[in-house]
C-alpha cells in the first residue's frame, strides 16, 4: 500500500539531497518519480532543485502538476499517466510552503491512485511555529519522520534560527527565503539563549 510520508528537519539536515537522491534511486530502477516544488520557492533556477552539498535536478511546480489531476480521480483507473509516462512516486521538496488543500489532495494521489507521495520540508519556522503544510502533514500523513541534524554544540538542532548582524531574529514574516547567511539550526536550549556560535 502507498503512504503519503513527511520526512522533515531542521535547516541544513540535507533534506534536499535526500529527495534528490530518491528521485536517482527511482530512475535508476526505471521507474518514474515526479519532482515537485512549490512556487514561493524561487532562491534557485525557475523548476529546479538545487542541495547545499551541489546536486541539482529539474523539477515542476506543485500548483501545475495539481491542476492537471484534480477531478482526475476514477475507481477503475489503476495508473496514473503525466507527461505520457506512469507515475510511480512523487517527490515534493519544501513541503512547508505547501496549503492544506495541495496536502489533502497529494493525500488523494496516494489513497486513489496507490501512489506514494513523499514530502520533505521544514517542520516549523524561526519561532518554532507550524508551518501550514507542516502542520497538515503532521495530521495526516502516514510517517513521519526527522531527517536530523545537530546543533554547533553536537546536541540535536531543531529550531530554525533567523539571524542578521549577528543576533537571533525573533520578529518578522514568517517566511523569508535564505540559506546560510540568514538562518542557523540550532538546539533548543542554545536558540533560547540566543546563542548562534560557540565562540558568541
Amino acid at each position: 500500500m502507498a503512504k503519503l510520508y513527511f520526512r522533515y528537519g531542521a535547516m541544513g539536515s540535507s533534506k534536499s539531497a535526500n529527495i534528490l537522491m530518491v528521485r536517482y534511486n527511482y530512475e535508476e530502477r526505471g521507474q518514474y518519480a515526479v519532482l515537485l516544488k512549490p512556487r514561493t520557492d524561487n532562491r534557485d533556477a525557475e523548476e529546479e532543485i538545487h542541495s547545499r552539498i551541489g546536486l541539482s535536478a529539474p523539477a515542476e511546480y506543485v500548483d501545475e502538476f495539481l491542476k492537471e489531476i484534480s477531478g482526475a480521480w476514477s475507481a477503475d483507473n489503476e495508473k496514473y499517466l503525466y507527461h505520457g509516462k506512469i507515475v510511480d512516486a512523487v517527490l515534493v521538496d519544501e513541503a512547508q510552503f505547501l496549503s492544506e488543500n495541495d496536502v489533502d489532495i497529494l493525500s488523494d494521489i496516494v489513497d486513489f491512485y496507490n501512489i506514494p507521495v513523499l514530502c520533505y520540508g521544514l517542520r516549523t519556522d524561526f519561532l518554532n511555529h507550524l508551518f501550514p503544510g507542516s502542520k497538515r502533514l503532521m495530521e495526516i500523513a502516514d510517517i513521519i519522520e526527522e531527517v536530523p541534524t545537530i546543533c554547533w554544540c553536537g546536541k540535536r538542532a531543531q529550531c530554525n534560527t533567523r539571524y542578521a548582524n549577528r543576533k537571533i531574529v525573533r520578529a518578522g514574516a514568517q517566511i523569508m527565503l535564505g540559506s546560510n547567511e540568514s538562518y542557523v539550526a540550532l538546539c533548543r536550549k542554545h536558540y533560547k539563549e540566543g546563542k548562534l556560535w560557540e565562540q558568541d
